[in-house]
C-alpha cells in the first residue's frame, strides 16, 4: 500500500473530521478516489467508442495511413 500526502481546503477537512471517524478516513478517501476513477474510465471508454464509430474520423485515418506510407520503401536501408 502506498502512502501519499494530500492537501485539502480547511473547510473540507473540518467537515470530513466531523463526519468520518479517525480510523476510517483512509478507507473513505480511497473509496472516493476509486469511484472517481471508475467514472473517468467509463467516460474515456464511451468517448473512445464514439471516435471508433465516427465515419469522418475513419476516413481521415485511412487518408493519413496512406499518406504516412508515401515514399517509404519496404527495402532495408
Amino acid at each position: 500500500m502506498a502512502k501519499i500526502l494530500v492537501s485539502l481546503p480547511d473547510k473540507v477537512f473540518s467537515r470530513m473530521k466531523a463526519l468520518v471517524p479517525d480510523r476510517q478516513r483512509s478507507r473513505f478517501i480511497s473509496q472516493l478516489v476509486e469511484e472517481a476513477l471508475k467514472q473517468r474510465e467509463e467516460e474515456l471508454f464511451r468517448l473512445a467508442r464514439e471516435v471508433e464509430q465516427d465515419q469522418t474520423l475513419r476516413e481521415e485515418q485511412q487518408a493519413w495511413d496512406t499518406t504516412a506510407a508515401d515514399g517509404v520503401d519496404n527495402e532495408p536501408w
